[in-house]
């Protein structure tokens, strides 16, 4: 599945972890596998780098997987309960509030797709679509201040139309540093614009691909789970697992560019922290 890239900005720490009687540190801005957070609690620049393999769909709806190697980490400056960060074609903010509320703010690049992300020539005749500027906004708001339970809500606006995708999710594990499992229920949904940019097909691009002309009304796009795993190596070494399944709604279903109902990833990688 392509990565809206878009990601991350403030949030902090010091919270007390609810299920136990003694109050402990965070040593991330919050425990969630899912968020980055390389700063371990301290005030300050903090910087890891890696690689990532993923196993994934060629492109939205398409039934070819194949792999690809991606860089992972991001360069961090934290300030009590705000981080901001630089991660590849990312830029962003993240702050926590009142320990069970994350707010971010990220400026990033959906990566397009182009004719010949299908090697079995079914994108052929429907163009490119350019790489374009992202702005998301998120929330998520924890049940208590152990962020075992969390609902989550995303906008991921462009001028190629929008993206909601609102979640609920639950980590596992007793550790503060954001290592550990997380699993996540999420639902996505489309205006038309994004969902015609993505699954539709306008006049001139059925006469030259052969495909019907479709048009999609707004609506679920999707319905999936989200996994996440990170855990330290040593004091510098971090692997991260991450897995990915969205099971398409019937109006993307029947789009000539989908075919599968379904898109999947999975995801391995390691980082280096520097600081």
């Amino acid at each position: 599945m392509k990565k809206f890239t878009a990601l991350l900005l403030p949030i902090a720490i010091y919270a007390f972890l609810a299920p136990t009687a003694v109050a402990q540190e965070k040593t991330a801005l919050v425990p969630l596998p899912s968020l980055d957070d390389f700063t371990k609690g301290e005030d300050g620049w903090a910087l890891g780098l890696g690689l990532g393999v993923e196993y994934e769909s060629a492109y939205e709806g398409s039934d070819e997987f194949g792999f690809e190697v991606d860089p992972a980490g991001a360069l961090q400056w934290r300030t009590g309960d705000n981080i901001f960060y630089f991660a590849g074609e990312a830029l962003g903010w993240r702050g926590l509030r009142d320990d069970i509320w994350l707010f971010e703010a990220t400026v990033g690049f959906d990566e397009g797709r182009e004719e010949a992300d299908s090697d079995d020539g079914y994108l052929n005749g429907l163009g490119d679509s350019d790489e374009g500027a992202e702005f998301v906004l998120q929330a998520r708001r924890a049940f208590n201040a152990d962020w075992r339970y969390w609902l989550d809500g995303r906008v991921i606006a462009s001028e190629d139309g929008n993206i909601g995708i609102f979640g609920v999710g639950r980590r596992f594990g007793e550790q503060n540093d954001g290592t550990g499992g997380e699993l996540a229920l999420v639902a996505v949904y489309h205006d038309s614009d994004r969902a015609n940019k993505d699954f539709g097909i306008n006049a001139a691009q059925a006469a030259a691909s052969g495909y019907n002309q479709t048009y999609l009304d707004s609506g679920i796009r999707s319905i999936g789970l989200h996994y996440n795993y990170r855990q330290y190596i040593n004091e510098n070494w971090l692997v991260f697992v991450e897995g990915l399944y969205e099971h398409y709604s019937s109006d993307v279903q029947d789009s000539p560019i989908a075919r599968s109902d379904y898109e999947a990833e999975l995801g391995v990688g390691f980082i280096y922290l520097f600081f």
